[in-house]
């Protein structure tokens, strides 16, 4: 009896992981299709999506597409511009946004409740909507630097970066996640005349490895990703575009299939790089995470 009941469940375990290793490939096609592609010179690519040759590096098979890319668009710089600008915004954000979550869940200050649904409510407001006001905003805000009072944003790192440094969703997991924490640290804590700074850097931020994690992924993910249309508006140089607004590049004129097959699968590089590093790093982070006795 035990025999079959082992039987069975090992059956059951094969099937779930034949049908999650089905749906794996299903979601590689694309993958597959992109870097593929690349590979192949416009006619080609274009005949071969009749057929499963669409999958297959077969043909004529070359890196043309890769320097005719480089040729059409300063892709090393976008890149650049696109990893800067995401790693300074997710890490202010982390930092700003962990402080603002601190605050709404430890510090007992009026109005808390109030101003947290406000900040949650922003969530269902769409960014087109104040794309224009903001626009507004930033064209005459002053700047100082090294250089003196500048005034506008337009044309820079700045103006990409510090309108999304403070995000609702952040917010919201880092009071979710504090709200589990044991009382009795902080307030031991307390006790023991620790400031309020010093608890947040000495106990909450230490145990807080997994939202750190998430919030990092989801916000480094969202700002990679979704550097089109706020740059389209406020950038025109290229010294400062992010990689996004460069597929326009690939569709001036006649579009360039097998060039923008290759540009995707450059851009889809640092992704899968940051994702699968902060893929080990949440799971390190989730066995190092802990409260000793």
């Amino acid at each position: 009896m035990a025999e079959i009941s082992s039987r069975n469940r090992g059956l059951r375990l094969f099937a779930r992981y034949l049908v999650l290793a089905l749906v794996a490939v299903v979601f590689m096609f694309p993958l597959v299709f992109m870097v593929v592609s690349s590979f192949k010179p416009d006619g080609q690519l274009l005949a071969d999506t009749s057929s499963f040759r669409a999958f297959l590096p077969v043909g004529d098979i070359s890196l043309d597409n890769y320097r005719a890319a480089f040729e059409r668009a300063p892709i090393g710089q976008f890149m650049f511009n696109s990893v800067m600008i995401t790693m300074v915004t997710v890490t202010l954000s982390i930092g700003i946004c962990s402080l603002a979550g601190f605050s709404f869940v430890f510090l007992d200050w009026s109005g808390r409740g109030v101003i947290l649904s406000i900040v949650l409510a922003t969530l269902i407001i769409p960014f087109e909507t104040i794309a224009v006001p903001l626009l507004l905003v930033v064209s005459r805000l002053p700047w100082v630097g090294l250089d003196g009072v500048e005034w506008g944003w337009l044309n820079t790192y700045r103006v990409q970066i510090v309108p999304w440094i403070v995000d609702a969703l952040t917010i919201f997991l880092f009071v979710q996640y504090f709200k589990d924490l044991p009382r009795e640290l902080i307030e031991a804590a307390r006790v023991e005349g620790a400031s309020w700074l010093q608890v947040y850097a000495r106990i909450v931020m230490p145990l807080s490895g997994p939202v750190l994690a998430t919030a990092a992924i989801l916000k480094s993910l969202k700002m990679y990703n979704e550097q089109y249309l706020w740059p389209l508006i406020v950038v025109q140089d290229e010294a400062h575009r992010p990689i996004m607004v460069g597929l326009g590049y690939f569709f001036q004129l006649n579009v360039a299939w097998g060039e923008l097959m290759a540009y995707l699968t450059l851009i889809s590089v640092p992704v899968l790089a940051f994702y699968l590093f902060m893929q080990r790093a949440f799971i390190a982070s989730i066995a190092s995470t802990g409260v000793k006795g």
